[in-house]
C-alpha cells in the first residue's frame, strides 16, 4: 500500500470522485493536505518531496482549487 498520493494522480481521484474527503493539518509552521482513500488519511506529496507542504492555508486553498477539490476540512 502507498504511505502517498502524488500530485497527478490527486487530480485524476478528485476528476473521477474516487478520493471525497480531504483535510488540511498543521504540521509545525506549515500545512499538509491529505485525502482520504478508504480507511486511511493519505499526504499528498510531490515529485520531489514525501509530503508536500504549504506555508500559508491561502496557497494550499489555491492548489485546492486548482486541482478541484471544493471542500476540505482544517484542522489546527
Amino acid at each position: 500500500m502507498r504511505k502517498a498520493i502524488d500530485q497527478d494522480t490527486l487530480a485524476a481521484l478528485v476528476v473521477t470522485a474516487a478520493a471525497r474527503d480531504f483535510r488540511a493539518v498543521r504540521r509545525d509552521t506549515a500545512w499538509m493536505l491529505e485525502a482520504r482513500l478508504g480507511g486511511y488519511w493519505l499526504p499528498i506529496r510531490s515529485r520531489r518531496e514525501p509530503v508536500r507542504l504549504w506555508l500559508s492555508l491561502t496557497a494550499l486553498q489555491r492548489f485546492a482549487e486548482s486541482v478541484g477539490i471544493r471542500a476540505m476540512l482544517v484542522e489546527w
